[in-house]
């Protein structure tokens, strides 16, 4: 019985060290979009997880408080909770109204102010989402770039071949085949951390509006509004 030797394995190193200037390119942008989006992923990871950690805290304390004078003395342990900026928002509101006109009389004006103040939370946790959004739309795409590239690479391979030759088409496909690989890579953690992070900014922005309701009850209460 006689063996026939098998040509040596084409590996991924061996295509990244021949890759053309093109696809080489492609994958550079691929990987600097992906370290970004994950740039963010981390940041975003640590910026959701004290968010839940002192709007807990905070509202532990407000609860337990007597007054809005002690949750806002309270309120300077927890300054990066969402919770106290909302507080801040509405207690600015009351102050001002109890300064002018010795009470609180226009309820409205204070559920405004926590609107808004809820608003610009919601928009400084969205802070970077829209990059997320876009290296999980765009990269599949730069990817799809680089699968075309290299398919035209192989036809033209295929024609300087004269025939229809497996070492002549190679190259082209495993470029493109690489770059649409490293596009997928890039896009897949992007999308799924972005869909995740929306759910936390979901559930954040509930909880500021349930900590607006609590707030004007207890501004009521307080003020005797």
């Amino acid at each position: 019985m006689h063996f026939v030797l098998a040509p040596a394995e084409l590996t991924l190193w061996d295509i990244f060290q021949n890759l053309r200037p093109v696809p080489l390119a492609i994958i550079v942008v691929l990987i600097v979009f992906s370290l970004f989006s994950w740039t963010i992923v981390f940041s975003k990871s640590g910026v959701f997880s004290k968010a839940r950690r002192e709007n807990r805290n905070f509202l532990r304390a407000f609860r337990k408080a007597n007054n809005l004078q002690s949750v806002a003395i309270a309120s300077e342990q927890f300054g990066t909770a969402p919770l106290v900026a909302v507080f801040d928002f509405g207690y600015g509101e009351i102050e001002r109204q109890v300064k002018q006109r010795g009470s609180l009389i226009n309820a409205p004006a204070v559920e405004r102010s926590l609107q808004l103040g809820i608003s610009e939370e919601v928009t400084k946790l969205e802070m970077n989402m829209s990059w997320l959004a876009t290296v999980a739309s765009v990269s599949p795409f730069i990817g799809l770039f680089g699968t075309v590239w290299g398919i035209i690479d192989a036809f033209q391979g295929l024609g300087n071949a004269g025939s229809a030759s497996l070492r002549a088409v190679a190259p082209g496909i495993s470029e493109a085949l690489v770059t649409t690989a490293v596009g997928l890579f890039a896009a897949i953690p992007a999308a799924i951390f972005y869909n995740l992070f929306g759910a936390r900014i979901k559930e954040l922005g509930t909880r500021m509006e349930d900590f607006a309701i609590e707030f004007q009850n207890f501004a009521e209460r307080d003020f005797g509004g």
